[in-house]
């Protein structure tokens, strides 16, 4: 991925501080591939060389990975929550190169499909459209028309591979790119390397986002006081599923019970337990395992 600054052109004075950035993407291309207009090719072969004359934010010509990058592979989601509108991202519209875009009043609902590149080096430690500061190693985005911030679900179709981002920029304009990630961010959706993904982007509602982990976090705890038996086999004959339990008893040393299930067919399913810890679990399951019964079903519940 690189980033041609060539296409830079400043804004009249006076026009908003977060909208006077634009960046345009262009694609990595090969050097003998002299009709594609893609200049971020240094005389090495490494894309991404600097000019370092021009001082500020575009002493860096054009756009690259860092030189040593540390390791993103655990860089986190994006934690979506309740926030109040950007003061300084959402004028209702702005233009660029001629182009006029409409900010969207709302993100509910909101889903597409597209090109996603990615930005790094030239803009980290710069001020994004919303007034912070561009860091490329957090999970974050830039969008032409979303309300900032605005927090995304983001799939790679290309591999399956999702992220979470925040909304925080705007861009990219170029083409026809429908966002621009962070380099974390292009790193967890696994293409670095390519410089750009299809991908499907879906906007996500902070507060029914923390409800659901709210209900996911009780039905957790409910399950953690629910009582753990490890269930040996399910039997048809009562008789048999009683000589069972006894021989469990003896080998193991532990409590056994005899759980019928009543349906269309009567099932007498042996289980050991109730088990209070992940220990005795993983204790009983090698015993069991040492009859040559099989792995044991983990049954969270008494009925």
């Amino acid at each position: 991925m690189i980033r041609a600054n060539s296409w830079f052109r400043a804004l009249p004075v006076g026009f908003p501080v977060a909208l006077r950035r634009y960046r345009v993407m262009g694609g990595l291309c090969l050097l003998s591939v002299l009709l594609s207009g893609c200049a971020g090719i240094g005389g090495d072969g490494v894309f991404g060389s600097v000019d370092q004359t021009g001082g500020g934010r575009y002493s860096q010509r054009y756009d690259a990975h860092p030189d040593d990058p540390p390791d993103v592979s655990g860089v986190p989601n994006a934690v979506p929550r309740v926030e109040s509108p950007s003061r300084y991202g959402n004028p209702r519209r702005y233009t660029v190169r001629g182009q006029s875009y409409a900010v969207m009043s709302s993100s509910r609902g909101y889903a597409a499909e597209g090109l996603a590149s990615w930005y790094g080096t030239k803009f980290h430690g710069h001020k994004t459209s919303n007034g912070e500061v561009y860091d490329m190693y957090k999970m974050t985005a830039a969008h032409k028309t979303l309300p900032l911030p605005t927090y995304l679900k983001v799939t790679n179709l290309d591999n399956g591979r999702t992220a979470i981002v925040r909304v925080n920029d705007r861009g990219p304009f170029h083409g026809n790119r429908l966002i621009d990630l962070s380099y974390a961010a292009a790193s967890k959706l696994g293409y670095l390397h390519k410089g750009t993904a299809h991908v499907r982007i879906e906007a996500i509602d902070p507060q029914r986002w923390l409800e659901a982990r709210r209900r996911e976090q009780r039905q957790a705890s409910a399950n953690e006081h629910q009582p753990v038996y490890l269930q040996v086999a399910s039997l048809s004959n009562a008789q048999a599923a009683q000589r069972l339990k006894t021989r469990m008893q003896r080998m193991l040393n532990l409590p056994v019970k005899v759980m019928p299930s009543y349906g269309v067919k009567t099932w007498y399913r042996v289980r050991i337990g109730p088990l209070k810890d992940t220990e005795s679990i993983e204790r009983a399951s090698q015993a069991i395992a040492d009859t040559e019964l099989g792995d044991p079903l983990v049954v969270r519940s008494d009925s």
